[in-house]
């Protein structure tokens, strides 16, 4: 799967061709194998296929096309209600009501999803990760019935590509591994690591259309504002103390 780690693109449009039932089998085998805590397995995969359902979580994922597109949409959740159904079953009492017991089931259910997109692509599928899952957790919660001690942590959408998209740029090395300790950064690196993103033909396209003086700007003005940010962090807070696993 190397070839799909460094070839990987996230897939917009998508064929309508359905996913074969042993392909996507595979696919959720290869997100159980996933390493987690303990061997808990606290999380759990919503598979959506049913249009209609579908077509409820495309609205609370901000209506993106590609939800409606992709044959199947998986949902992953940090999941700790069937782990302490079965504590409780076996006079074992769960102490797991907390922001920790929440932090590692999603570690879990990110690990599981990503297993499942190496494995999507290297069936010849393609995947899009849905950062809105954590926008709209309290409205994902009401379609998909999940009962309490289960939070919806991430989405991916599946399905054969209708595009073939350029490689995203990354940042150079130098702005993400650190040797031994963590090394700040200076003014000039700062300037230096994102001196090629910035200078691009697709930066610049972005800074005319959204008339902003730079790509920083495009971020904190535009896709994720303090005041988006502030507003979906309460909204979640409050979905995690509704679910059981309250902040303080």
């Amino acid at each position: 799967m190397i070839k799909e780690i460094f070839e990987h693109r996230s897939i917009r449009k998508y064929k309508s061709d359905e996913i074969d039932d042993k392909v996507l089998n595979s696919i959720l085998q290869a997100a159980i194998r996933g390493s987690n805590t303990g061997s808990m397995q606290v999380y759990s995969i919503i598979v959506t296929r049913n249009p209609e359902i579908k077509n409820k979580l495309w609205e609370q994922h901000f209506k993106q096309p590609m939800v409606q597109q992709a044959p199947v949409v998986l949902t992953f959740c940090a999941d700790f209600n069937r782990f302490n159904k079965w504590c409780e079953q076996r006079n074992a009492e769960p102490g797991y009501d907390n922001f920790l017991s929440f932090f590692t089931a999603s570690v879990d259910a990110v690990i599981a999803a990503q297993n499942a997109a190496l494995e999507a692509e290297a069936s010849g599928l393609g995947i899009c990760y849905l950062g809105t899952t954590n926008y709209t957790a309290d409205k994902i919660i009401e379609i998909l019935e999940l009962p309490k001690g289960v939070v919806p942590v991430t989405t991916l959408v599946l399905g054969y590509p209708d595009e073939s998209p350029e490689l995203t740029p990354r940042l150079p090395e130098r702005a993400v591994i650190h040797y031994e300790k963590y090394k700040d950064f200076s003014k000039e690196d700062i300037d230096n690591i994102y001196k090629n993103t910035e200078n691009s033909e697709l930066t610049k396209k972005l800074i005319e259309e959204n008339k902003t003086e730079n790509l920083a700007q495009i971020f904190t003005q535009k896709r994720y504002t303090k005041q988006n940010n502030i507003h979906f962090s309460e909204v979640l807070l409050d979905v995690l103390k509704k679910q059981g696993f309250p902040v303080n």
